[in-house]
């Protein structure tokens, strides 16, 4: 069994959580997880057994403990340097950086508006101005990575990074809430949504019946 254990939320609702999940099964790394339903009287408590932080996901690695899903996968592309989780280039792997960075610190307008809801059905609603500016920075953004590096595949520095798996809870509001984007944008969002991993997660969000009120938006 492997000795990396990570710990995550609902899988309907943890934007954060499905990130390093997303890197470690596409790499095909081994893990094994723990969830840790949200929202409910024991929540803090669980999570606390795993993290002073209180937050979710949480890495196990034998004796070494590591939370907050960008640190979780630095850690991952250090353990592991043959998977190749940055981009090779020195160039590539400075924008997937700054990228995945913005997209960690960033969009909160997008964040509140539309927050990761797998079991939603697909239906717009209403986007203020705030909104609309995130959609047309991460398209700039994923125009960028896509036109510089990313010819050799289908992903934003060709092959899937970690820069993929930071944007892929944003794949996924775009098309909860039928956000209109460019054919580009369009077929960058089918290239994650089609990966197995993805498909797994949505298939055991799908199956989940733990419900947090606060991100069901209608």
């Amino acid at each position: 069994m492997s000795n990396l254990h990570l710990v995550i939320g609902n899988k309907n609702y943890s934007s954060w959580s499905l990130r390093p999940w997303m890197a470690l099964t596409m790499a095909g790394i081994p893990f094994r997880e723990t969830v840790i339903p949200l929202d409910t009287p024991e929540t803090a408590r669980l999570i606390a057994a795993h993290s002073g932080a209180g937050r979710v996901p949480v890495l196990h690695h034998g004796r070494h403990t590591i939370w907050e899903s960008l640190a979780i996968m630095e850690y991952l592309a250090e353990l592991f340097p043959e998977k190749h989780l940055w981009p090779k280039a020195m160039v590539a792997r400075a924008l997937a950086r700054a990228v995945s960075h913005e997209m960690h610190a960033g969009f909160a307008a997008l964040r509140s508006a539309c927050p990761m809801n797998l079991r939603r059905a697909v239906k717009p609603v209403p986007l203020n101005e705030a909104v609309l500016r995130d959609v047309a920075r991460i398209e700039e953004l994923w125009r960028l990575c896509r036109g510089r590096f990313g010819k050799g595949g289908r992903f934003l520095f060709g092959r899937f990074s970690i820069a993929d798996a930071m944007f892929a809870p944003v794949v996924s509001r775009f098309r909860t809430y039928a956000i209109e984007v460019t054919d580009e944008s369009r077929a960058y969002m089918e290239a994650v949504m089609n990966t197995e991993a993805f498909g797994q997660w949505r298939a055991a969000a799908l199956q989940e019946v733990w419900t947090v009120p606060a991100d069901e938006v209608d």
